[in-house]
This record gives structure tokens, sequence and C-alpha cells, in this order.
């Protein structure tokens, strides 16, 4: 197939940077499309292991055209520090396309981030602080500013001057710090020089790509229980990280995605706060799962919350999505383990639900029903062969499969490429 959309199938977090990179590695075009320097994946180059943030996962390959298409928020001075930081390790020859119609993440937009998370006290939804829901209600309340804008320079003053009235308010309201028109008006003038020649129609420039058959993948961020309308709102993200939105985030038409490959960890994680139905109680064996798992946020380093797999939530998923074919990570985090468990469905006050419900308060109180398997003992990662994962992993995987309908086709048995399992290609 010559498009492929990379979609995390739980909270986020699902390793699936390592597989957009491997997957970009047979790529002609790299697309981010949606979210923001919020979320981040590492990839490993030539030994190194980098963090990533707005950047596609092709920017380390010359020939690969990296896309930051029309859904993306785009902190422009986040992204010349990933640009400077990629320069620094060598990496001079890279291909970048900024689309004209991606909003800017102002930094009032960072500070209105920070002011309502600290109003909202106990319940705050835990941002990473970074602008990003400020910066997509600006593209919905019409007052945000575009990458474009900043190559028409006597608009853009007019465009702040509208919108930085309305924003300068807002800051007053929480009794943080305004800002002065001229003095931001000549920081967003001085990123021209730096960003002007990547800036495009990166809509015009797909459109073109399809219809030369060029191999494109999707990248998108976060995970389907953070969608802004589908996951566990609103404790979620600002926009769709579901593949369904990727045609409309990127200005190509509907059925320009031909597949999609779920990212799906071996257990389950979330950060910061919201209902999490098979959360780990027991402070030890999450412990364990943690360490091992190196789980702490690409960007914050902020612990993550660990929990078994939850198949009810990926059967959920997979209605919204349609996906089938899954890459399976971190499977060989498990092994330390004696017992290993899977939920698979929900008690809701007292009745038996296979439903994932609409408020965070009712989701809050879902109990889950677990089936409970054996684990298994030693080092998995030099595994090349699905046939030769010991028997208890391979009863992990089929029973995964049965209860969800999924088809595993990659398993991760180590953090390097090279340490994965490929049972069938999809790319």
């Amino acid at each position: 197939m010559s498009t492929l959309a990379i979609q995390g199938c739980q909270w986020g977090d699902e390793g699936k940077g390592k597989i957009t990179d491997y997957c970009a590695s047979k790529a002609d075009v790299v697309v981010r499309s949606q979210g923001g320097n919020n979320a981040g994946h590492s990839i490993v180059h030539q030994g190194q292991r980098y963090a990533l943030r707005l950047l596609p996962s092709g920017i380390f390959n010359p020939r690969v055209v990296n896309v930051l298409s029309d859904g993306v928020v785009i902190n422009p001075w986040g992204l010349l520090e990933e640009i400077d930081g990629v320069k620094k390790a060598g990496v001079t020859s890279f291909q970048l396309l900024i689309s004209n119609r991606a909003q800017i993440v102002m930094p009032y937009d960072v500070d209105l981030d920070h002011a309502r998370e600290l109003a909202l006290g106990n319940a705050k939804i835990g941002t990473t602080g970074r602008g990003i829901g400020p910066t997509y209600e600006d593209m919905a309340s019409r007052t945000g500013i575009r990458m474009g804008d900043l190559l028409e320079p006597h608009y853009l003053k007019e465009r702040l001057h509208e919108v930085l009235f309305i924003k300068n308010k807002e800051l007053e309201a929480f009794g943080a710090k305004t800002y002065e028109e001229d003095e931001l008006y000549a920081k967003l003038l001085a990123l021209v020089p730096l960003l002007g020649d990547y800036i495009q129609d990166t809509s015009s420039f797909l459109s073109k790509c399809l219809g030369e058959k060029k191999k494109i993948l999707f990248e998108g961020a976060q995970g389907a229980m953070l969608d802004i309308i589908h996951g566990t709102y609103p404790y979620v993200t600002s926009s769709s990280p579901l593949s369904n939105a990727i045609p409309f985030y990127c200005g190509i038409p509907v059925n320009s995605v031909e597949n999609t490959l779920g990212i799906v960890k071996a257990y389950t994680t979330r950060v910061g706060a919201g209902p999490f139905p098979s959360e780990i109680l027991d402070v030890d064996k999450a412990h364990i799962i943690r360490e091992k798992g190196h789980e702490y946020g690409t960007v914050t380093k902020r612990p993550r919350r660990i929990g078994w797999i939850d198949c009810a939530e990926l059967r959920y998923v997979k209605s919204l999505t349609g996906v089938h074919d899954v890459a399976l990570m971190l499977l060989d985090v498990l092994g330390d383990l004696d017992e290993i468990k899977i939920c698979n469905g929900y008690v809701l006050d007292g009745v038996s639900i296979d439903t994932m419900p609409s408020t965070v308060e009712a989701v809050g109180r879902l109990e889950a029903k677990y089936l409970s398997l054996p684990s298994w003992k030693g080092d998995i990662s030099s595994v090349k062969r699905y046939e030769d994962l010991p028997p208890e992993a391979k009863n992990y995987i089929a029973t995964i499969e049965n209860l969800t309908g999924f088809h595993i086709v990659m398993v991760s048995v180590g953090p390097d490429k090279e340490e994965t399992i490929i049972r069938k290609e999809v790319f």
C-alpha cells in the first residue's frame, strides 16, 4: 500500500516512535497530522536517541519530505530549537515543509495554559502547559494566527492588533502579564528568514504526491482515548488522534489513507489526570513495570500511571476507527511478572457493560473484569521469529487477538528497531 497511518490505540505513549521510525525508512513523505510540541517520541539515529516533538520521523533521512500539515499547531521557537538540535547531530540535509494554514502557538497561549491550570486547582486537566489547548481554541474562535500570515507582514500586523486586544484582556483576568503589540510583532517577523522558506500549501503538495502514488506515512500525536470527542472528556487533548481525522487535518480526500497500523502497548499507561479503569493499584507491581518500561514522559518526564491491557477499551477504539492491523509494543516488559491480567469488560453500578460511558464520572466508577494468564520468565529480546517466543507469550498475544479482533502483525521485544518480530509487512 502507498499510504499508511500510525495510530495509538490507548492513552498515548504506546511506543509509536519506534514503529514510525521503522516505517519512515520506507516512505517518500512523512506527515505529522495534528498536535503540537506537547507530544514527543524517541527516534534512534546512528546509535543515538533523539526526542522529537514537532519534527516528523523522517527528518533524519535526506530523501524523505517531512510535512507539518494544516492540523498541527506549531510553536515556531520550539521548532527552531528542534531544527538546531538535529543540525548539531550532523543532520543538515533534510526536507521540511510547513503548512501555511497551521496555527502558531503564540507566547500568550502558553501563558493562558498555565494560568487556567492553576485556576482549576484540583480539577486541572494535567496539560503539558505548552499552549496547545488555547491554540486550538484560537483556531475554533477564529482568533488564531497562522504560519502563512508570517509571509504577509501588513496582514500579520492587522491580525495581531485585532487578536492581542482580546488576549490581553484574558491574561489580565488571570493576573498574568500582558504583551506589547510592537514587541510581539517584531518577534514574529524575526521568524521569517528562519522558517519562511519551509512554509507552503502542503495540502496541494500532498494531493500531488497522492496522484504520483508516492509512499506516504501519516503520524499523529497522543492516543485514541485522548481524542477531543471520543476520549475520556474533558481529560483529553485538543485535537483528534484518530486516523479518521487525518484527511481533514491534511486537506486531502477522505479515502487517501489506505491502511491504519494501530499501536498497542502490551500493558496500558496514562499521563496526568483522568479515569483509568485498568490501573494497577499495587504500587510495587506498577513500579516494576514503570522502571523496566522506562515509563516517563518524553517531553514532561512525568512518571506514567500503569495499568493492565484493556481489551474492552481496545474494542471501543476498533469500533471508532476500524483498525485491524496492530503492532504490540513492549511485550518484553511483562516477562518479570508471575501473572498478567487482561481487562475484558466492566461493571458499572453492579451491571456488566462492554461500552465506554460518555462521562468521566461514570468511567471513574467502572470496575474492571479481568482474565489472568501466566507470564514467562527470561529475556525475549533476542527472539527474531514469532514461532520462537515462549508459549506463554504466544498465548498472551493470541488471547488479545481473540478478544479484540485485531491482527497483531508486529511484536516489539526490546527498545531497538531490530528487536521487532515482523509477522506481516503493512507498508
